[in-house]
């Protein structure tokens, strides 16, 4: 009969026991901020429930949050299947295996604010080189700064190109691991592309695609710095995601109530959400 060796647990405690510690010891204090009202000098006064019935009737936290659906909805729909295209285009043997992936790797190796910059100074109307080349080459009336729907296609393209990349080194990583056998076998049977993309690549990819959803569904949902920086949540409120407006209530107005609720909204609706997408990606592979 094996054994199992308790011992190692004496390594992993001090571990969880940090995590534990630096993740509850802030969560505790949003939401000790959302049940109460403080006007400064440490001076809090119980609100109860009462934030968190505001902020959920609030048109204003109604409009940011369908800008955030809307927002990963779109990103999910065009980098999930554009990740998969390009990981079965990518070879699985020679010299250009490495070139390939380096190249996939390098838009994710860039931190979020610089890739904001990048894009803010790559597609300013006047002085970008795309603005310029669009405006003044295409004839296309192009202004990210005035025009909401070019900020909006501003910022989806910047996302696409900074993170679809996590998607398809995800498939690749379950394409190669698929063996020889399956393709030789579909070859004698003469099966055409798509059914072995269908019946033997799409079925060895699911736990990868699983993740890739899941990680970009989190990114998307929650991500601040490289909308903020392109384009501050303009024109107007335009790309206002949730996430901006909740650090423009935090720290901006400095409501550090209604921040407190919405976050913990914010929060809840993310896990949810990814509660979802997990048990319906996984469902078949219940018993």
């Amino acid at each position: 009969m094996r054994t199992e060796n308790q011992k190692a647990w004496l390594f992993v405690i001090p571990v969880l026991a940090l995590v534990a510690f630096n993740a509850l010891v802030p969560m505790m204090t949003v939401v000790n901020y959302s049940v109460q009202e403080t006007f400064g000098n440490n001076q809090f006064f119980w609100e109860g429930l009462g934030w968190f019935e505001q902020i959920l009737r609030s048109d204003r936290f109604q409009a940011a949050l369908g800008r955030q659906f809307m927002f990963t909805a779109i990103i999910l729909a065009i980098e999930v299947p554009l990740g998969i295209i390009v990981a079965l285009s990518m070879p699985r043997k020679g010299f250009w295996v490495p070139v390939c992936l380096v190249l996939m790797a390098l838009p994710m190796l860039i931190p979020w604010n610089v890739v904001g910059s990048m894009w803010n100074i790559f597609t300013l109307p006047k002085i970008g080189l795309l603005g310029y080349f669009l405006n003044d080459v295409l004839g296309i009336n192009y202004d990210m700064t005035q025009q909401p729907i070019s900020a909006w296609i501003t910022v989806v393209v910047m996302d696409v190109w900074h993170w679809t990349s996590l998607v398809v080194l995800l498939c690749y990583a379950g394409l190669v691991s698929i063996p020889d056998a399956y393709y030789q076998a579909a070859k004698i049977d003469g099966a055409s592309a798509w059914s072995v993309f269908r019946y033997i690549q799409l079925p060895k990819m699911k736990a990868v695609l699983t993740i890739a959803v899941l990680l970009r569904f989190m990114d998307s949902f929650n991500i601040y710095t490289e909308p903020f920086v392109l384009t501050g949540g303009g024109p107007g409120n335009s790309t206002t995601l949730l996430s901006i407006d909740l650090v423009k209530i935090a720290l901006g107005q400095f409501d550090l109530g209604p921040a407190a609720a919405m976050s913990l909204i914010y929060f809840a609706i993310t896990l949810l959400v990814s509660w979802v997408f997990y048990v319906l990606m996984t469902k078949d592979d219940q018993p």
